[in-house]
């Protein structure tokens, strides 16, 4: 009888043993699988955080903080600066989310895996982390999430139409154009105007109606914006010429040629610098901060002309333009 007991203990204790060890066992591929996913997402939108997530969540943020120019206001409606810095994680989410599937619908045709090998071999469907296919179920799924996500911001109308361009852009091969530059711009001006008012609060904070957050001011500030990026977006595709040459993009260093591409967004830069700081009526003092930043962007994208130079000017330079 004490025989059999101590038979039974021991097995038990085997048994909790194997089942601790699978639990553990489980709970580890479980992270892994987990970091692995994460990591992945971040490869697909890495080279875009710095040029196109940040940025835009600044936008909004910063101009939420000015709401009283760039948004109408009233009495029900007034944003608090603590409430507006609650905002940024929601923000930075929906710019996050809306790139993603940009870059998604971006990176897994035959000819963006072509062009990646060469431009950016690093990407996840290059090194073979993830298939085409695969990546386009992922979108099959994110599209209706990000459409659910844009409604309760109150973001519903940029929302769409950001999908629209993303379409126009990547499955119709617009950014295989000329129209490549406008398309984007367009976008940046949609992913600008939703930032704000999710800053501030959205349009289910305003009135709960549909009309648009922004006041006539905060239009024209982001159309401006839109306006800049457009006559100088070019200098996201001086990094990329070999694989942009393979794919037959059309881009103004492919088609003006290197030199003329570099004079032009150098122009564009010392011009906007000097626009941008017209347009809120600055004192002429003032001027000399923009002036000094955009002749620093002008004077590299002059001076520095080996892909990995203008990398560094897309990433860091985006900021200055």
């Amino acid at each position: 009888m004490e025989d059999l007991l101590v038979y039974e203990t021991l097995r038990t204790y085997s048994l909790n043993g194997i089942l601790n060890s699978s639990y553990r066992m489980i709970y580890v591929k479980s992270g892994q699988l987990a970091c692995g996913v994460r990591y992945l997402i971040w490869e697909f939108t890495e080279s875009n955080f710095s040029t196109f997530i940040i940025p835009n969540t600044a936008f909004g943020v910063l101009g939420a903080l000015a709401s009283s120019v760039l948004t109408p206001g009233s009495q029900d409606f007034s944003p608090q600066p603590w409430e507006i810095l609650s905002r940024i994680p929601a923000t930075l989410f929906f710019n996050w989310t809306m790139t993603f599937i940009f870059d998604l619908s971006n990176q897994r045709s035959s000819a963006s895996v072509q062009e990646d090998s060469l431009n950016k071999p690093w990407r996840p469907i290059p090194t073979g982390k993830i298939t085409a296919q695969q990546t386009r179920a992922v979108t099959l799924a994110m599209v209706p999430l990000s459409l659910g996500l844009c409604y309760a911001l109150g973001v519903w109308n940029e929302g769409n139409l950001i999908l629209v361009l993303t379409w126009l852009y990547n499955d119709l091969r617009g950014g295989d154009t000329l129209a490549r530059d406008l398309i984007i711009a367009v976008e940046f001006g949609l992913f600008n105007s939703a930032s704000l008012q999710i800053a501030a609060g959205g349009r289910a904070a305003n009135m709960g109606h549909g009309e648009n957050l922004l006041s006539d001011i905060g239009l024209r500030w982001t159309a401006l914006i839109s306006t800049v990026i457009w006559t100088t977006m070019q200098v996201q595709d001086l990094k990329d010429q070999a694989g942009d040459r393979v794919r037959g993009r059309m881009t103004l260093p492919l088609v003006l040629g290197e030199r003329v591409s570099r004079l032009s967004i150098a122009g564009f830069v010392l011009f906007w610098s000097g626009v941008c700081a017209y347009f809120w009526q600055l004192p002429l003092g003032a001027y000399a901060l923009p002036a000094a930043a955009g002749s620093i962007v002008a004077l590299r994208i002059l001076s520095k002309w080996t892909p990995e130079e203008d990398a560094q000017l897309g990433g860091g330079g985006a900021f200055g333009l």
